[in-house]
């Protein structure tokens, strides 16, 4: 694939973006954070629940939140919820395998902007975040 296709991104203060990476699967989360080192992101937390990543998105703020869908304590459907009603500008894209399509469905109305599938494709998953962040306009 070229490189170009998956170019580094940054805010327009030339910042690096900050991503808080949530799953439950240690494996998932260092999958996910070789998307982020390839965009040029910066990883500002990890969570393996639903609820745990609730508490890190108010502590630090990240510009995006990759969250999985099924997580013990709270589901990351719920999570989104929450995360949403403080902050309605909240950048979160869901992480899920392709078995729940109706949780993901659920996420995108409760503000989740997109979804990458499992097993992640990190080219993909790559051009998946830099388009939403791109839209956001960073």
């Amino acid at each position: 694939m070229e490189q170009e296709a998956v170019s580094q991104i940054r805010k327009k203060d030339f910042t690096p973006y900050r991503f808080l990476l949530v799953d439950d699967s240690e494996f998932a989360r260092k999958n996910i954070a070789r998307v982020v080192s390839m965009l040029g992101g910066l990883i500002a937390g990890e969570a393996s629940t639903g609820r745990e990543a609730v508490v890190k998105y108010q502590e630090i703020r990240p510009d995006i939140v990759l969250m999985d869908i099924s997580m013990p304590e709270m589901e990351g459907v719920d999570a989104v919820g929450e995360i949403i009603r403080e902050d309605k500008k909240a950048t979160i894209i869901m992480v899920s395998s392709l078995g729940h399509k109706d949780l993901v469905k659920k996420a995108i109305a409760s503000g989740a902007k997109h979804f990458i599938t499992k097993p992640v494709q990190i080219e993909y998953a790559a051009k998946i975040v830099k388009a939403v962040l791109e839209g956001k306009g960073g």
